[in-house]
């Protein structure tokens, strides 16, 4: 496993770079955000992901451990492959995939080409326990509280007398209206009780 490269960048094209090591150049697929902050003749270091195929070894890169862990956890998900988690990456800074699967943001998922609804649904449910901590953005405590309301809207969904299917696609739909700040769970609770058209 090559967990990171540094040396000097003696290459650089749309979607890769080449850093020589030790008299060797590697050839290391990067995302735009990652290669604009690259320059040939300038030592740079990258930490990077090797992926093994029977036919190709390929050695994607990034700009920090952050973005290569999320580009790891990002392929554990049905239907991601490299090209796909490396796509999110472009498009999203990590910060912004962990806050729009925690709050089940699918229009942000979608943003990325090759994710359509279905997809950006299969990650939030696959991922959402998994991405860790939200950091806390420009929007304040929303971003504390974000990760947290799926899951206390389905387990109230629950405690009423629904099914934990029922509950599942409730806050789904519920996730798809929130855009921006996050509602108070409350809110957000009496939002899914109407989805499911009955009151308590």
């Amino acid at each position: 496993m090559i967990a990171s490269v540094r040396g000097t960048v003696t290459a650089t094209g749309p979607d890769h770079a080449v850093v020589e090591v030790g008299g060797i150049g590697l050839a290391v697929q990067c995302a735009p955000g990652t290669l604009a902050d690259l320059r040939v003749g300038q030592p740079a270091r990258l930490a990077t992901s090797l992926v093994v195929r029977e036919d190709s070894l390929t050695l994607y890169g990034f700009a920090d451990d952050d973005a290569k862990q999320l580009f790891e956890l990002l392929q554990t998900a049905s239907g991601v492959g490299p090209r796909l988690a490396q796509a999110v990456l472009a498009v999203h800074t990590p910060d912004a995939v962990r806050k729009a699967i925690a709050n089940a943001d699918t229009a942000a998922l979608t943003r990325v080409p090759g994710i359509g609804k279905k997809g950006a649904e299969r990650l939030v449910l696959e991922l959402r326990d998994r991405v860790g901590p939200v950091p806390v953005g420009a929007d304040g405590a929303a971003g504390v509280t974000a990760g947290a309301w799926p899951e206390q809207v389905r387990q109230a969904l629950v405690g009423l007398g629904w099914t934990a299917s029922q509950a599942e696609q409730a806050v789904a739909a519920v996730g798809e209206t929130v855009d921006g700040e996050t509602p108070p769970v409350p809110v957000l609770l009496k939002q899914a009780i109407r989805l499911l058209g009955r009151t308590r």
